[in-house]
């Protein structure tokens, strides 16, 4: 896989151009704006003036993985290519326009792939005359940063568009992880409830955004709490990745989205791109807690208690990721720690919890809302009753 089509200029469709060529791949890089092209190309000139600065790389490295990109404005282009990878719009329409137009152009040994991070890629696959070459390829951003990329094989995907895939990925110095084609695959799908618990115990009166993210900080050692995180991403990125999966698990109450959430996202509060949040932001990206005020006094609640609540969510849903064999458990855990960066392992930190300690958080929290929501995972509960470890 030496000649790589990338479909979208944008800040993903350009990290991973450079991931490649990098890796010393041929890489067209296409869009149909003039002007995306040229900012993703002096974008990558500034990168890489900074990685010669600090040392990284020296000036021939630089000129070398430059010159292995080509920046095109037709698809035709892209004839040639072994494996093209699209990382446009998550919309699932244009998406398989794209790909069934594409595939007029490429030979039919190419490998056609998509950067989606949540849409079905057997739907995705459907527009294709050959669905067999079809697969999702999800990086995660900044691309030449993170280390993991989820490969995700459709009902369609041959078994050696698959073997190809996760050679290539992993030739380019990435780590792998093979998901099932479910709603949200590993990461967007476990990591619901590190935004959605912490937005529900805010909800609540409980605690307040910086109490709640400095709890996840603290004492769990992430390096950003949900709040933080989100107004990193973008509000109104984030909501609609938790719509996109609420709807797509048929409206399961685990993955619920937050009336604050979507209220933020309506009033443009989207976070550090719009310079307000769930904190406030000056020009030079300085952040500031905004007034917040918690309105439940009853009882006393602890940030060890607010942090035990998230992961043990965490937790559940990871657990039941495997159950549903959506990955195996390596996978997951490495999903988590190198796709977004968790100090642990979901399913290692559920081991040094002790399984009995995340049945009975669980139990808990069911006892006291009943909602399904806090239903406990079958495989919890089977590895505790034979007093077991993921591990």
């Amino acid at each position: 896989m030496k000649k790589i089509g990338i479909i979208g200029s944008g800040t993903m469709g350009a990290g991973i151009a450079q991931v490649a060529a990098t890796a010393g791949c041929l890489v067209k890089l296409y869009d149909t704006k003039t002007e995306a092209l040229q900012k993703a190309e002096l974008s990558l000139q500034k990168i890489m003036d900074r990685l010669v600065e600090k040392g990284k790389i020296d000036s021939a490295e630089k000129e070398r993985i430059q010159n292995n990109i080509k920046y095109v404005n037709s698809l035709k282009e892209l004839k040639d290519s072994d494996l093209t990878i699209e990382a446009i719009v998550e919309n699932l329409d244009i998406k398989k326009n794209v790909f069934s137009t594409l595939e007029k152009f490429v030979s039919e040994d190419c490998i056609i792939a998509s950067n989606t991070s949540s849409l079905s890629i057997a739907s995705i696959a459907s527009s294709l005359k050959k669905p067999e070459r079809c697969i999702g390829i999800h990086f995660f951003n900044p691309a030449p940063l993170m280390k993991l990329v989820e490969v995700i094989p459709a009902i369609q995907t041959s078994d050696e568009t698959l073997k190809i895939s996760v050679e290539t990925i992993k030739s380019w110095g990435k780590t792998v992880a093979v998901a099932k084609d479910t709603p949200g695959f590993i990461v967007n799908r476990v990591a619901r409830p590190f935004y959605g618990e912490a937005l529900r115990i805010y909800e609540e009166g409980i605690a307040t955004f910086s109490e709640i993210d400095s709890a996840m900080k603290e004492i769990g050692g992430f390096r950003m709490g949900p709040f933080e995180l989100m107004d990193f991403i973008g509000n109104d990125v984030n909501y609609t990745v938790t719509e996109t999966v609420f709807e797509a698990f048929y409206y399961d109450p685990r993955y619920k989205p937050s009336f604050t959430q979507k209220r933020f996202s309506e009033a443009g509060y989207l976070g550090r791109k719009s310079g307000k949040g769930y904190y406030d932001y000056s020009e030079t990206g300085t952040m500031s807690v905004r007034a917040q005020s918690r309105t439940n006094s009853e009882g006393k609640v602890t940030a060890e208690n607010i942090f035990e609540r998230i992961l043990v969510m965490l937790i559940n849903e990871a657990a039941d990721a495997l159950f549903w064999n959506i990955a195996s458990k390596e996978d997951i855990d490495n999903a988590m720690t190198k796709g977004v960066n968790y100090p642990k392992g979901l399913l290692v930190w559920a081991d040094e919890k002790g399984v009995d300690w995340c049945v009975k958080k669980m139990d808990e929290l069911y006892d006291e809302y009943h909602e399904d929501r806090y239903r406990c995972s079958p495989l919890l509960r089977k590895i505790n009753f034979e007093n077991k470890t993921f591990f």
